[in-house]
């Protein structure tokens, strides 16, 4: 992790928000006469994938937020894949000390930062989504800071091993409470329950299908989930209910196993395995 030049800046946590207000362009490419710039140049990456790589390469969309000491917002920036200085901003700001939220993420449209205790995102569909969130001291001299951004999300994953799906099913319907689809940057995590919805469409080669949610603690359960398998006109096929998922930030929750049954719709045949992926400390293994 890249240290900012300034000993005040605290890295901590991040949010969403609607695009940009005041002199900073979305692009975000008027650095002339600007005295902050920030780059988001990496994010940390433990279990999902890789190592530190560049925000831009995983992440769509950038929303950006400066607060006041009394909680008053007074910059807000958005940017997108595509814009001419897509990762990087610069600001002219007065001298004093600012709260900083940053979030990065794949929404279709920008996020909402209201508060440092409250970001939400488009249709409240979370993405694969990280954040940051820390003093930005600024003084008479000019600053450039490189930010390193955490994940905010834990990821369930259904990894389907049926040698064929039931005659019609054109999607999954995945209804799922006890995450949040609502962020806050000042604590790191979800911060209202949310009811979540995800439709995916399913093609003979789909066997993998990814989720997010924002935990509330470290380590946080989804209370239930629901997977409904519709036909072309949204009629439903097959159910499978699952509960107590533990979801953990930056972690995969993977269940994978046969969800219909050996080429056929019996409720409750097959069977599961629960797998976290190496930071969890053990796999817990359960029949369905």
């Amino acid at each position: 992790m890249k240290k900012c030049l300034l000993p005040m800046i605290i890295l901590l946590l991040a949010a969403c928000e609607k695009p940009y207000i005041a002199d900073v362009t979305p692009e975000g490419d008027s650095s002339a006469g600007a005295n902050v710039i920030l780059r988001m140049t990496t994010f940390e990456q433990i279990t999902f994938s890789r190592s530190s790589v560049d925000i831009t390469d995983v992440c769509s969309r950038l929303n950006i937020a400066l607060f006041d000491a009394n909680g008053t917002k007074v910059r807000n920036v958005a940017q997108k894949e595509g814009d001419k200085s897509f990762g990087t901003v610069a600001m002219s700001l007065a001298v004093g000390t600012y709260h900083l939220v940053v979030i990065a993420h794949n929404c279709d449209g920008s996020a909402t930062i209201t508060s440092e205790d409250k970001v939400t995102f488009p249709n409240n569909k979370v993405t694969d989504t990280f954040y940051y969130y820390g003093d930005l001291v600024v003084t008479d001299s000019q600053q450039s800071y490189d930010l390193t951004l955490s994940r905010a999300v834990a990821m369930f994953q259904l990894v389907l091993a049926d040698e064929q799906l039931p005659a019609g099913v054109a999607k999954l319907k995945f209804y799922y409470v006890g995450g949040s689809s609502t962020f806050s940057p000042r604590a790191g995590y979800g911060c209202v329950n949310s009811k979540q919805t995800e439709v995916r469409a399913v093609a003979d080669s789909t066997t993998t299908f990814d989720l997010y949610t924002l935990p509330h603690t470290e380590e946080d359960v989804l209370t239930k989930l629901t997977i409904t398998a519709l036909d072309a006109n949204d009629n439903a096929l097959e159910e499978r209910i699952f509960e107590g998922i533990p979801v953990t930030r930056n972690q995969i929750t993977r269940y994978t196993g046969t969800l219909f049954g050996q080429g056929g719709a019996q409720q409750g045949a097959g069977s599961l395995r629960l797998m976290a992926n190496p930071d969890w400390s053990s796999v817990t293994s359960y029949n369905f």
